[in-house]
């Protein structure tokens, strides 16, 4: 049976519903333990899960740098930066202009990027040990925010996304990257580890007051890849590319 419901209408429905949850239930964790491996993590053996070619995002990491359109002195913030494979990559293309700020809740993993830039003589990161629930940017500071298979990782998305989005500077950008998840599609992982879809993500980050301008078709299967920014954009304007 073919849906009569359009895109826009859905995410429209899902924005709305949100809206209408109790208080309470924000202050709750959507998901309880999901980031109990990254409390006290080995960086070796991360970097081995995250930093190989079978990782979709990063066989694809030099065309998703590409696809971003970082400009010299952009002030970037990695949110969930792991083992740090995007911080340097930042890092690299900005140098000497731009800065990167490494976020993340594992002190052991900022500790690994400290190294790992120091090894690569990349002077322009700097580390910040985020909370639960706080990304901890200071206000107005941030140029781009990349959030790379690390939203669905979000406790408490709503306040999470509002500390981002204090962190913003006017017009700034956020790019998410997160799994596809479709039912009769999608792995059973994904499924499993996954909580909610695109629609159900993108509805939680517009009510957080951002807006999605973009998304990039065809460079990623596995995920998917959203740009959204803090400037109130015409609907007109909000575009998808190939």
């Amino acid at each position: 049976m073919t849906s009569l419901v359009s895109r826009p209408a859905l995410l429209m429905m899902v924005v709305i519903a949100s809206l209408h949850e109790p208080v309470s239930a924000q202050e709750k964790s959507v998901r309880p333990g999901i980031n109990d491996s990254f409390r006290d993590p080995d960086p070796k053996q991360f970097t081995e899960r995250f930093e190989i070619e079978s990782r979709e995002v990063f066989a694809k990491r030099e065309e998703i740098l590409k696809a971003i359109g970082l400009k010299p002195a952009d002030v970037v913030a990695d949110v969930g930066a792991g083992t740090g494979l995007f911080t340097r990559l930042f890092a690299a293309k900005l140098a000497p202009e731009g800065r990167v700020i490494a976020v993340d809740i594992a002190k052991k993993f900022l500790d690994h990027i400290e190294v790992t830039c120091r090894e690569r003589n990349l002077r322009n990161v700097d580390t910040l040990l985020c909370t639960d629930d706080s990304t901890q940017l200071p206000a107005n500071s941030v140029d781009v925010a990349f959030i790379c298979d690390t939203y669905h990782h979000f406790e408490f998305p709503q306040k999470t996304m509002t500390s981002l989005r204090k962190a913003m500077k006017p017009g700034g950008r956020v790019i998410v990257i997160d799994f596809r998840r479709v039912e009769g599609e999608s792995t059973e992982w994904t499924m499993n580890h996954v909580r909610a879809g695109q629609e159900v993500f993108e509805a939680e980050i517009a009510k957080a007051g951002f807006r999605r301008i973009q998304e990039v078709q065809g460079l990623l299967k596995e995920n998917y890849m959203l740009v959204f920014t803090t400037a109130d954009v015409p609907s007109d304007e909000k575009k998808d590319t190939n």
